[in-house]
């Protein structure tokens, strides 16, 4: 057996020498400490089909067509150009993103009018205002999955794609033949 020498935790192990049956094995049970942990993950995006996005790809397009690309001669040159470009769309990515923190809750569907209404809410704390946020988040999350749904129906060009949840009918191992109405339970009366 081989345990990690300077882990306290891995070390404290129990060696059961009675439970020892024919063989010359020895039972052991090593108990390992699990903790909880929290691993957040951070990342730049920017939300689909937003202003954002529209307002990202106008800036890379125009800055694209002010690069000088005439003087392209040599492989120095073609570097120096795609280094530009790259530092460009950086730049641009870096000024219309937004940092946002993955977690086990992240929700895909959630956008700015969900944060709008919940902090009414929030501040209000009226029937009034839940309401309107719950109307908020429905219609926002009937928005997103009807969007996928349709992306997967046009992308795979068949209804059955999304049925991924309805599996093949398993007929029973016996059937039972029946004439007029009446089970044939014997050979007499077959």
């Amino acid at each position: 057996m081989f345990l990690c020498c300077d882990s306290y935790e891995l070390n404290t192990y129990l060696i059961y020498p009675e439970w020892r049956l024919t063989t010359d094995h020895i039972l052991l049970t090593i108990t390992i400490p699990i903790t909880k942990e929290h691993i957040t993950t951070c990342k730049r995006t920017i939300i689909k089909n937003s202003d954002e996005e529209d307002k990202f790809i106008e800036e890379v397009i125009a800055s694209f067509t002010k690069l000088n690309l005439s003087k392209i001669s040599n492989i120095s040159d073609l570097e120096k150009v795609v280094f530009d470009f790259a530092n460009i769309v950086d730049h641009t990515w870096m000024k219309y993103s937004k940092l946002i923190n993955i977690t086990k809750h992240s929700k895909s569907w959630w956008n700015d009018k969900c944060n709008c209404k919940l902090e009414n809410y929030r501040f209000s704390k009226s029937i009034k205002s839940w309401k309107s946020f719950r109307k908020t988040v429905k219609s926002t999350k009937r928005e997103f999955f009807d969007l996928k749904i349709q992306e997967i129906a046009n992308k795979k060009q068949g209804p059955w794609e999304l049925m991924n949840w309805v599996n093949k009918y398993k007929l029973p191992a016996i059937e039972m033949i029946k004439y007029n109405g009446n089970p044939c339970l014997e050979l007499a009366d077959l």
